[in-house]
């Protein structure tokens, strides 16, 4: 069902909610990775361009107790997002307040405020968290309309999405949830064909679902990283001390019946004797991976055999590394997988589904060869379920 966006309302002379995706990691008090600002950005631009007061605001970090509050402050944040916006973004380092009220009320047109971290209410009880019906009534009565652009807690049910939205007239997508929502949603219900699915990471445990919705609508299902290990035992092959999900080897088994041959696992792998970054690396059939070694990366036949299919597909997603990427000794398999994508950009239709994965192309330099890179982690593995969104079922339909 389509969405209403910020196309579809006025917003000049009104106070505008942009609920964003801000959660960025920090390193010594810096921030490391800034693409979910950067993609934040057209939403923000637009808004300050139309005459909107924009009032911004995003969790960032866990937050269990008052010290957690110091290497957790948006401030950081709002700087870099005065430089990037090269205007002045006054920050309010409160939630809730007269301060932070009368910093709303003195707002004109085109000018923008951020507020501090959502996630310090959840140190009086999980009110952000868990949804509190009067933080969300209040945090509705800051402003005349919400524009919810945080697509990476759209799998949430938090006082700053659905809490908002439940308490004030007019809650639409910006330009960033309605690219998640046209590319992952749209190309879930109607894929160009054929439609290549790329599974990696640690554990089927997490993306159970995720294959079982894919195999509904791919035509074919590529599974590589440590969870492969757990599909190679279940064929009978010996792996060494790979990662293994000794419970879910059954489970393995009923999907690659379920699969009916769409899921392709390659036939070689690397190993190493250490999960160290420089062992020393062996390029090993599946069918003879020594006692004492684990599989760390995809191997070249394997590399090749999955490039054939991404090669003439028109529709790839692709969630979770293929190997162990940080080490770069083991980054081949992803690295490579990434590069191939990049070379059918024209031809195709190339989603990252977030995570660790989209942490790997941005490290390689290979973003821009992508169709669209989801800023969502947890909320792309739900949505490549065929889940439905709270943060996105609450947006006003058209």
């Amino acid at each position: 069902m389509a969405k209403k966006t910020i196309r579809d309302i006025q917003v000049k002379g009104k106070k505008v909610l942009i609920r964003v995706d801000f959660n960025v990691p920090l390193k010594n008090g810096e921030i490391s990775d800034e693409n979910r600002i950067v993609q934040a950005l057209p939403t923000i631009e637009y808004i300050l361009e139309q005459g909107g007061r924009a009032i911004v605001f995003s969790h960032l970090g866990r937050v269990k107790d008052e010290s957690d509050k110091a290497d957790n402050s948006l401030e950081v944040v709002a700087k870099r997002l005065s430089v990037l916006l090269n205007k002045k973004v006054n920050f309010v380092p409160v939630t809730r307040g007269k301060v932070l009220e009368d910093a709303v009320n003195q707002l004109q047109d085109g000018e923008i405020l951020m507020f501090e971290n959502t996630r310090f209410e959840d140190l009086k009880g999980k009110k952000e968290s868990k949804n509190d019906p009067e933080l969300g009534k209040y945090w509705a009565s800051l402003g005349d309309v919400f524009v919810n652009d945080a697509f990476g807690t759209a799998h949430r049910d938090a006082a700053s999405n659905v809490g908002i939205a439940s308490n004030i007239k007019d809650c639409v997508a910006g330009f960033l949830l309605e690219k998640e929502i046209n590319f992952i949603g749209g190309t879930l219900e109607n894929p160009k064909r054929p439609f290549v699915a790329i599974l990696g990471g640690a554990k089927v445990s997490d993306k159970i679902e995720v294959i079982k919705n894919l195999l509904k609508v791919a035509d074919k299902v590529l599974i590589g990283g440590g969870m492969a290990y757990t599909f190679f035992k279940a064929q009978g092959y010996e792996i060494g001390n790979s990662l293994l999900e000794a419970d879910k080897i059954d489970l393995a088994k009923e999907l690659l019946e379920l699969g009916k041959g769409k899921i392709v696992l390659g036939d070689d792998v690397i190993t190493a004797k250490t999960f160290d970054p420089e062992s020393e690396k062996n390029v090993r059939n599946i069918t003879s991976i020594p006692a004492d070694e684990m599989g760390m990366d995809i191997g070249p036949r394997t590399i090749a055999l999955f490039e054939t299919y991404i090669a003439t597909a028109k529709t790839v997603i692709w969630n979770g590394p293929l190997g162990v990427f940080e080490f770069p000794r083991f980054a081949e398999g992803t690295r490579s997988i990434a590069q191939s994508i990049t070379e059918i950009k024209d031809q195709a239709t190339t989603i990252i589904g977030g995570g660790d994965s989209a942490a790997a192309v941005i490290q390689f330099g290979l973003a821009e060869g992508f169709t669209h890179i989801s800023t969502g982690g947890g909320a792309s593995l739900e949505y490549l379920e065929g889940k439905l969104l709270p943060g996105i079922e609450c947006v006003d339909n058209k």
